[in-house]
């Protein structure tokens, strides 16, 4: 079950593609932003139609 989502980077700002992987069901990971390489806490939600939501913040909103 992968897809991808577009997330803004809660460091620099920029619009970023995650892709999400929810094999594993709900998650809380770290992936490192693809432009300025501030560590992101990613935050993976299925709802109940099966749908994959990330929310992301920075390590100083964990």
């Amino acid at each position: 079950m992968l897809s991808t989502q577009d997330v803004e980077c809660p460091y620099c700002g920029e619009v970023i593609t995650l892709a999400l992987d929810a094999s594993a069901g709900p998650q809380r990971y770290i992936e490192d932003c693809h432009v300025c390489c501030r560590p992101i806490t990613v935050e993976l939600a299925i709802d109940a139609d099966g749908d994959v939501h990330a929310r992301v913040q920075s390590e100083e909103d964990t």
